[in-house]
């Protein structure tokens, strides 16, 4: 879920959290068996796939970048946070990504230049494996996650405009429900659910939420069938 930025996700109680579900088996985790799975995906559909709309603009396509660094065959994901000036979204945990461009070719082309324009993430670095299936925010952007492998030798350079920092958390710790906590929240005259996956990095706490939360929550869903 995305909201207006004067909306703290953190403050909103924990109302569940998925112990009872399996993590996705190490096996599965590594680089070649996500390229198997995204070159003969099983039949399925996401469980977060649209957000309550707060937005009364037109719908617009947009790309996220869900980039898994290939750590020694422990595979992190990349993950920003946005800086705390920006007009929507201010501050929260995201995939480097945005808005198409006309000069996109496809969605995959929107994913990687973004990456690059925010994080300096050279297309070179990047072997796409798939994508997943749409995700339609609050703020009426229709985003398409394009799943990519990372190699390590990459060098971030972060457009500070719009990236306060960026860093990389376990694979398998996101693709585990034991850290999936559920929040419910009447918001605006409609009763909203989403997902957060608070991650402990030295001293910061990330609090991975909404959409990012979401589109993670779907990879999971994805590799454990």
């Amino acid at each position: 879920m995305t909201v207006p930025s004067l909306f703290d996700p953190s403050l909103v109680p924990v109302v569940s959290t998925d112990h009872h579900l399996p993590a996705v088996a190490p096996q599965a985790l590594q680089s070649a068996a996500l390229r198997l799975r995204f070159a003969h995906p099983p039949a399925w559909s996401p469980q977060f796939h649209t957000e309550p709309k707060f937005s009364s603009r037109a719908p617009a396509h947009a790309s996220v970048l869900i980039p898994l660094v290939m750590r020694d065959e422990r595979l992190t994901v990349l993950l920003t946070q946005r800086t705390a000036h920006l007009s929507s979204h201010s501050g929260q945990v995201a995939f480097p990504g945005g808005k198409a461009d006309p000069e996109d070719i496809d969605a995959v082309a929107t994913a990687l230049r973004e990456a690059q324009e925010e994080i300096g993430l050279d297309p070179s670095h990047v072997e796409v494996i798939g994508s997943m299936p749409t995700y339609t925010t609050g703020s009426a952007y229709v985003v398409t996650p394009v799943v990519a492998l990372v190699h390590p030798g990459m060098v971030l350079t972060l457009n500070a405009d719009e990236v306060a920092d960026a860093f990389e958390v376990p694979l398998s710790y996101l693709m585990d429900p034991a850290h999936h906590r559920h929040h419910v929240v009447e918001w605006e005259g409609a009763r909203r659910h989403w997902l957060s996956m608070p991650y402990q990095d030295g001293a910061h706490q990330r609090f991975i939420w909404g959409a990012t939360a979401g589109m993670l929550r779907n990879l999971y869903q994805f590799l454990l069938l």
